[in-house]
C-alpha cells in the first residue's frame, strides 16, 4: 500500500486547479484504473465516488482557486506542488496512527526535473501548512515523481480520476451559478464555450468573473477585445 497524488485543471482559464491522494495497494483498485483523460466522464465520476466510499482506500482533495493562481508571487510549479501536498496532507491524516513510517508517495512530476519537483513535494509536505509551521502528527513520507505517472502507475493514476471528477463537479457548480449564460464549458482556452461565456460576461459587465483566472492570456485577450469594441464604438 502507498499514496499516489495528481492533478487536474492546471491549465483552464476558468475554476481551480483540484489535486488528490489516494493511499491504497493496487490490487484493491478498479481494474480500469488510469489516467483520467482516458477514461469516460460517467465512469470517472463513478470510480471516484467507489474510492471514496471504500473503507480500505483512504483520499485526500485539495484546490487551488483562481485568486491564489492569480497572485504575483508564485508559479504554476510551485502551486503545483502545493496543491499536492495539502492533497498528500489530507490523505495522509485519515491513516491509522500505528501506520509504518515513512509513507511511499509517487507523484505525478508537475515539472521538467523530476527529482526537484519530489524533492519539493516532500518539504512541503513535512513543513505543514503554507506559512511554514510544522505539524508533527502526520506521519513522514519517502516522495519519488514521475512524468506520466498518471498512466503507468494504477494509485496514481486512481488519484488523477479523483481529482478530475472532483474538478468537473467544481464547474458544474460554477456553471449552475452563472444561469443567464448558455454554457461554460470545460474551462480551457482551446473551448469555444469558455471563450463564447467571457466574451459575453465581460461585454455584459466590463470585467471577468470571479471563477476566471486573471493572469491567464485568454482573459487578458478578452478584456483587450472588449476595450477595443468600446473605442471603435466611441
Amino acid at each position: 500500500m502507498y499514496l499516489g497524488v495528481d492533478e487536474a485543471g492546471k491549465g483552464p482559464a476558468l475554476g481551480p486547479m483540484v489535486s488528490a491522494a489516494v493511499v491504497a495497494a493496487p490490487a484493491s483498485l478498479p481494474a480500469d484504473a488510469d489516467d483520467s483523460k482516458r477514461i469516460a466522464p460517467a465512469r470517472r465520476e463513478e470510480m471516484a465516488a467507489a474510492l471514496r466510499d471504500d473503507p480500505d482506500v483512504a483520499v485526500g482533495v485539495a484546490r487551488v482557486e483562481p485568486a491564489e493562481i492569480d497572485r504575483p508571487d508564485t508559479d504554476m510549479n510551485t502551486l503545483t506542488v502545493r496543491g499536492q501536498a495539502r492533497a498528500v496532507r489530507d490523505a495522509l491524516a485519515d491513516l491509522p496512527a500505528d501506520v509504518a513510517e515513512p509513507v511511499s508517495v509517487v507523484a505525478d512530476a508537475g515539472d521538467t526535473s523530476e527529482e526537484r519537483f519530489a524533492e519539493r513535494l516532500a518539504r512541503f509536505v513535512a513543513e505543514g501548512s503554507d506559512d511554514g509551521r510544522s505539524d508533527g502528527a502526520l506521519p513522514a513520507v519517502d516522495v519519488t515523481a514521475a512524468h506520466g505517472a498518471d498512466a503507468d502507475d494504477p494509485v496514481v493514476g486512481a488519484a488523477s480520476v479523483v481529482a478530475k471528477a472532483a474538478r468537473d463537479r467544481r464547474m458544474a457548480a460554477i456553471d449552475a451559478a452563472y444561469p443567464e449564460y448558455d454554457d461554460l464549458g470545460s474551462g480551457y482556452p482551446s473551448d469555444p464555450a469558455t471563450r463564447a461565456f467571457l466574451r459575453e460576461y465581460v461585454a455584459e459587465t466590463g470585467n471577468l468573473p470571479d471563477c476566471a483566472r486573471r493572469s491567464w492570456a485568454t482573459c487578458d485577450d478578452v478584456l483587450a477585445a472588449a476595450e477595443q469594441s468600446a473605442l471603435d464604438e466611441f
